[in-house]
């Protein structure tokens, strides 16, 4: 006991100990914070660090995700206003919701890893799962799409046939084993990617707007060509530089050939750019998935851990890679999805409210398209809300989800602050609040800014 109250300085009275800890956070203004030791002796800037880089890893990928996908079916919702598919979307977002976070990991863990990895084994699909999967697909896109009865039927038959067939596909060619990569996946990301963004950002009819983001795709396409072998042995400051070099030309080619709308072109052209990038990532990390099976023994789909202990291909840049992207598919997956029942129910009240304004109904009045309307009046406005929570929740998230990290046995920022609150450690809580305290501002700070490039009027 002794030898505790000396460590920890007990003797000293609190003022002067808090002095001191205090001269070292005011350190971080020279870059050279000092956040002591915990009761150890080990430095709490190591400790900080690492758990810092780990949460990071993890909340930066599900806050995205939940925000896209949130955003996205609360859009959804809200155009389709009491129909099936609103219905179905607020059923799911509260079940989502309301579950808790240990029983929906420990959900994750038994059916999406364990007995997933037992699947891997011996994957096939039968035709009951290819059935009831290809259905609910096929009302999915209905719903989404609405229309006539008629153009319903007709996406929801194409769609469950391309399901199906591709369902089949991947059972006759036993492509979960033994992934069939290559080119294709750039090349069809990037068509599909062009069209879509086109008709989101721009305008399909606008031929003009879907040349040049093909040309785009087909650029970056050329470039990864190019860098083949640089790409079989990256760094992630190359991968980076890829990417930057395939949005430089996409940017060039908008402003050269944009025309009027070289705005709105350059966005669906870059997002193109992207989608390519992200379809060559998928590629390599394909090439390389059968040599990590053997490595991990066939359990692909960690239950516990950031990464594989002493693993074998750590110096393989893209085994390595699929080594990290393993152990964060379920942990990322269980903060998603209990994002994006929040993000949606939210999102599809304040689109709701702004539908219902004034200058919405002035805009139709004009004859603008609906897209128009949509997408430049309405959901500009409705996300004023919208960035205010999802800057409160990162910050919240980066404090650590505790109950999601415990479970999966992840060492972040919430292992760290319930270590040292178990064990009375003050220097890694007192770290540990400075941190989550430090980014709540600055994520409201990054917040207020985005209001003024939301909406104009803020900037006045």
């Amino acid at each position: 006991m002794d030898q505790r109250i000396a460590q920890m300085r007990l003797n000293d009275p609190w003022y002067v100990r808090y002095w001191d800890w205090l001269k070292g956070i005011l350190g971080c203004f020279r870059l050279q914070c000092d956040f002591g030791q915990n009761r150890s002796g080990q430095d709490v800037n190591q400790l900080l660090g690492n758990a810092a880089e780990s949460t990071l890893r993890l909340v930066l990928l599900a806050t995205i995700l939940g925000i896209v996908v949130g955003i996205f079916f609360g859009v959804m919702a809200a155009i389709r206003q009491y129909s099936g598919f609103d219905y179905a979307v607020t059923l799911v977002a509260f079940v989502f919701y309301s579950l808790p976070a240990f029983v929906f990991a420990v959900l994750l863990k038994e059916f999406g890893a364990i007995r997933f990895n037992n699947w891997l084994a011996a994957p096939t699909f039968n035709a009951i799962f290819i059935v009831v999967v290809s259905a609910l697909l096929a009302l999915f896109m209905q719903a989404i799409l609405a229309g006539s009865a008629k153009k319903r039927l007709i996406v929801a038959a194409a769609t469950f046939l391309a399901s199906a067939g591709i369902f089949l596909a991947l059972d006759v060619t036993d492509w979960v084993s033994n992934p069939i990569a290559g080119l294709w996946i750039e090349v069809s990301t990037g068509i599909a990617a062009a069209v879509l963004f086109t008709a989101l950002i721009s305008n399909i009819k606008n031929r003009r707007a879907l040349g040049i983001a093909l040309g785009s795709a087909a650029a970056m396409v050329v470039v990864i060509v190019a860098f083949s072998g640089v790409i079989a042995d990256p760094s992630w400051v190359s991968l980076l530089g890829i990417l930057l070099l395939g949005i430089v030309i996409a940017i060039a080619l908008a402003l050269f050939f944009g025309g009027y709308a070289k705005r709105s072109i350059m966005w669906a052209s870059i997002w193109t750019v992207v989608s390519i990038w992200f379809a060559m990532l998928a590629d390599f990390l394909a090439r390389h998935w059968v040599d990590y099976i053997e490595l991990v023994r066939g359990r692909p789909i960690s239950t516990i851990g950031s990464v594989s202990p002493n693993f074998r291909g750590a110096d393989d840049f893209w085994l390595n890679f699929l080594d990290t992207t393993t152990h964060l598919i379920l942990p990322t997956l269980s903060l998603t999805l209990m994002s994006v029942a929040s993000y949606t129910r939210y999102t599809r009240s304040s689109m709701l409210e702004v539908l219902g304004q004034d200058y919405v109904r002035t805009a139709r009045a004009k004859g603008l398209p609906e897209h128009t309307v949509m997408t430049r009046h309405a959901f500009r406005n409705a996300l004023l809300p919208i960035t205010t929570i999802v800057a409160f929740d990162f910050a919240g998230l980066i404090g650590g989800a505790v109950i999601t990290e415990k479970v999966f046995g992840w060492k972040g920022m919430g292992e760290l602050f319930e270590t040292a609150l178990r064990n009375v450690d003050p220097d890694p809580v007192m770290a540990f609040f400075f941190i989550t305290g430090g980014i709540a501002v600055l994520m409201n700070m990054f917040a207020d800014i985005l209001y003024a490039y939301i909406d104009p009027r803020i900037r006045r």
